[in-house]
């Protein structure tokens, strides 16, 4: 299984940030305790404010942590890559709250920041 489809797997089981971490343990070499703790703050939209997506946040960490330095050229491909997958990064617009359109399910967010920090590191 691939990592974003592996990350698109864990959604269930925790929020949309700590499965993009979790996705990438073994190449963070970080326990997965310290990574649930790492991406829980970003559950519901950065801080439970419906706003940044968890899952995009999460693939930031991962690509400032694996990727090359410096990372802020391959942050903004990476951002702009996942709206263009997603249609938005902000999680209340993705979820369709107040409009009832759902952008993108959480789970393909979380597949969708997967596979862009894949291709960046």
């Amino acid at each position: 299984m691939n990592k974003a489809d592996y990350a698109a797997s864990l959604k269930s089981q925790m929020n949309c940030c700590q499965a993009v971490l979790l996705a990438y343990a073994d190449e963070l070499r970080l326990p997965p305790d310290t990574l649930m703790r790492l991406g829980s703050a970003f559950g519901s939209g950065m801080a439970t404010t419906e706003g940044t997506c968890g899952a995009l946040v999460g693939a930031e960490t991962v690509l400032g942590l694996l990727g090359k330095q410096p990372v802020r050229a391959d942050a903004r491909q990476l951002f702009t890559e996942f709206e263009r997958l997603c249609g938005s990064t902000v999680c209340k617009t993705l979820k369709g709250i107040g409009t009832g359109k759902v952008l993108c399910s959480c789970e393909d967010c979380v597949r969708n920041a997967a596979a862009a920090v894949e291709k960046l590191i």
